[in-house]
């Protein structure tokens, strides 16, 4: 990880979202307008819950926030209807591009599952390149208003579905035409990384890179499988590496600063030690119950715990309609849970573009931008 240029990190008394951020984990499809949607499922004839924005809005939030994977992806339901045309993917990815840069991502991955959007007979490549003419739209809205952003999609295979070749032939025939790596997603317990084991060889053979969900709705056996069976260079989530670190007390010491001796397992040493990335989403994750063993609260969620043992943690969204949260959202609520200042925020942000998919020369010139950025603010 690179060490942040600013000495001490002066006091976040300023808006968060004027900084420089990295988004690596943002699902399209979770993150759409809701006044989008409901245009959009009037085009189409898709009943909703109500057509009001704001009571839509809602409606997602409390729906995702429900301590329940499963409840959490019914909510998809409805977007992913109004998803299904040429238009509607690009208007879609317009906007998302464009929400991005508002809350100041100027490096973005966003991450879709083509094979969900072909009810209206798109083809998968068609289904891409409406996406892509989408993202670019957004980047030159953008530009056309002074500010920078750059995105690349994250081509996703559903891992309860059997398409995984498939979309991953998908993905590298559009590496050189947006696509800068591949997931998979969807039901995670009882879908381990395995079943698409020839696919993931498939993509080492064509030097394309993956990260894989796993380690959210279940646990050490599907990261093992991510990394093992996936190739994986980054973990979607990956919290619950968390229940292979130990960490005991001494319960007989008065002092109030005792600290307890942390034991890392096999899998978690290996994770920390060649610095996979981890993309945390902590909202997202109190919402679907993954940090439940955890206890109730975001202040037990075990990122903190990871990031000050040395992972490589990044912070993100998710699903930015159903948790109803920005990247500064979750920003702040790391500065007042946490009580993370600016280095703090600098070293997460660095993380990610470090991990991000681009090539080196491209890496290097957002981490220099983002160091830019923050030591300006001295």
């Amino acid at each position: 990880m690179t060490e942040p240029i600013v000495d001490e990190a002066p006091a976040i008394d300023f808006d968060l979202k004027s900084l420089p951020k990295v988004s690596l984990h943002d699902h399209l499809d979770g993150g759409l307008r809701p006044a989008t949607i409901i245009e959009l499922a009037e085009a189409v004839g898709h009943q909703l819950p109500s057509t009001d924005p704001v009571a839509l809005g809602e409606w997602f939030r409390e729906s995702a926030d429900s301590g329940s994977l499963v409840r959490y992806l019914e909510t998809f339901d409805h977007t992913v209807a109004v998803m299904q045309t040429h238009e509607g993917l690009v208007r879609v990815a317009k906007e998302f591009v464009e929400d991005l840069a508002d809350d100041g991502v100027v490096y973005g991955e966003v991450r879709w599952a083509p094979e969900q959007h072909l009810q209206k007979g798109l083809t998968l490549d068609e289904a891409v390149e409406a996406v892509q003419e989408g993202l670019e739209a957004g980047v030159e809205a953008v530009s056309d208003s002074g500010r920078e952003i750059q995105v690349g999609q994250l081509i996703t295979a559903m891992r309860h579905a059997d398409r995984g070749q498939e979309i991953a032939e998908l993905a590298v025939r559009h590496r050189n035409k947006g696509a800068v790596g591949f997931d998979i997603a969807g039901a995670e317990d009882g879908f381990l990384p395995s079943r698409f084991r020839d696919a993931f060889t498939y993509l080492a053979q064509q030097n394309f890179p993956a990260t894989v969900h796993a380690g959210e709705a279940a646990g050490l056996d599907s990261i093992q499988s991510a990394l093992v069976d996936g190739r994986a260079l980054r973990l979607g989530h990956g919290v619950r590496i968390a229940e292979d670190v130990t960490v005991e007390f001494d319960e007989d010491s008065e002092s109030e600063d005792t600290v307890g001796l942390v034991t890392l397992g096999d899998l978690s040493s290996w994770i920390r030690d060649r610095g996979i990335a981890l993309e945390i989403c902590p909202s997202s994750n109190l919402q679907t119950g993954a940090i439940a063993a955890f206890g109730e609260g975001i202040e037990s969620h075990p990122l903190d715990m990871l990031y000050q043992l040395g992972f490589n943690v990044t912070i993100n969204t998710d699903n930015r309609l159903m948790s109803g949260v920005t990247l500064t959202d979750e920003f702040e609520l790391l500065v007042e849970t946490f009580d993370y200042d600016l280095d703090d925020l600098l070293e997460l942000t660095l993380n990610a573009a470090e991990a991000a998919f681009l090539p080196l020369e491209e890496k290097e010139a957002l981490v220099e931008y983002i160091n830019d950025a923050y030591a300006n603010l001295g």
